[in-house]
């Protein structure tokens, strides 16, 4: 599953999945865009990591939800190669909110990156993206087993999942393919806190394979599906959750 040569975007690739994925995709061989919004130390600390086990990545900063950042970050790959071979949508924010508790600030955010972000950078990416061109959306398990006073997160992924298919459906003349990941409970930064006590122990239990999901876990599914051994492959949506269904909480 060798990617030498191509031309890699990772968008929220500072740290979590996005980071363990940039890794794994430039372990590979593909030189790779480390995106971030905020943490800039922790992509450099990924770029930095990448560089010395022998590859080639370089950061750049742009919000996914603001369409004048999208257009630079593609621009910025454009003016540096010319073309783009990889998109994974990784960026994204989940706010945990009981119905009675909704905003609609708290809506607008996760719709606005883990939606919109999401296909503002499938239409820069497609101008640069040739034959062979494979786009990578991170989903999650919620969008079909959502946690308790997660309604609007899960609705997000849900959306991905269709996203996914229906640009697989428009994209595949072209010869690109368009896929999903949807993890399943995986250790990041930003779910840490979420899987503390009782609630982490009943989600360990209700996983077959035991235990929970790390980056690295996810990271070579992505390799897979960006590479020519998945060129058979697209508008899936394939779970990577050591074997969990039906959540139920």
């Amino acid at each position: 599953m060798t990617l030498n040569g191509k031309i890699a975007v990772v968008t929220g690739a500072s740290k979590g999945i996005g980071a363990g994925i940039a890794k794994a995709l430039a372990a590979a061989g593909a030189t790779v865009v480390v995106n971030y919004a905020n943490s800039k130390p922790d992509a450099d600390a990924v770029v930095a990591h990448i560089r010395a086990h022998g590859g080639t990545a370089f950061g750049v900063r742009a919000d996914m939800s603001q369409a004048a950042d999208v257009t630079r970050l593609f621009d910025t790959v454009r003016s540096e190669y010319g073309r783009l071979d990889i998109l994974v949508n990784n960026a994204g924010v989940a706010v945990f909110q009981m119905i009675e508790d909704l905003t609609e600030e708290a809506f607008h955010k996760q719709f606005n990156l883990n939606v919109l972000g999401y296909l503002l950078a499938v239409r820069e990416a497609v101008k640069l993206l040739g034959q062979g061109g494979s786009i990578i959306n991170i989903s999650s398990i919620l969008s079909t087993d959502p946690y308790l006073a997660s309604s609007v997160y899960s609705a997000t992924k849900g959306a991905v999942d269709t996203l996914t298919f229906a640009l697989a459906r428009e994209l595949g003349p072209r010869g690109i393919r368009v896929n999903s990941i949807l993890p399943g409970h995986t250790h990041t930064p930003a779910t840490d806190g979420n899987f503390a006590g009782e609630f982490g122990q009943s989600l360990i239990a209700g996983t077959p394979l035991g235990r929970f999901g790390e980056p690295e876990d996810i990271a070579p599914l992505a390799v897979f599906l960006a590479s020519e051994a998945a060129h058979w492959v697209t508008g899936e949506s394939i779970r990577a959750s050591g074997g969990v269904r039906g959540v139920g909480y």
